[in-house]
């Protein structure tokens, strides 16, 4: 199942601070419907993403009703993305793989 999200980089300063991307409230309850066939565990749901045709894989995970996909420091390096800039993802449900 595909989905598309126009969000902007977010930083969140918590236990382990990282940048991410919300996926947005429409985007969220398509993804609540499918996540127990695809999530490993926590909640946290593996997607192949892609931004700019950069592909990665990284695993949303659940907060306040929406879901949140993280960048890691390799992909916001890749792209030049900073705090507050606003970006295009395309990402797949993956399941996970045993």
């Amino acid at each position: 199942m595909e989905f598309n999200a126009r969000s902007e980089v977010i930083y969140w300063r918590g236990p382990s601070p990282f940048h991410f991307l919300r996926v947005g409230e429409v985007n969220a309850a398509e993804i609540r419907a499918s996540a127990a066939s695809v999530t490993y565990g926590w909640g946290m749901i593996p997607v192949a993403a892609e931004i700019d045709d950069l592909e990665f894989s990284t695993s949303l995970f659940a907060k306040d009703g929406d879901y949140f996909l993280p960048l890691r420091v390799a992909v916001r390096r890749a792209l030049s993305l900073e705090v507050g800039d606003e970006v295009e993802v395309a990402f797949d449900l993956t399941p996970p793989q045993h």
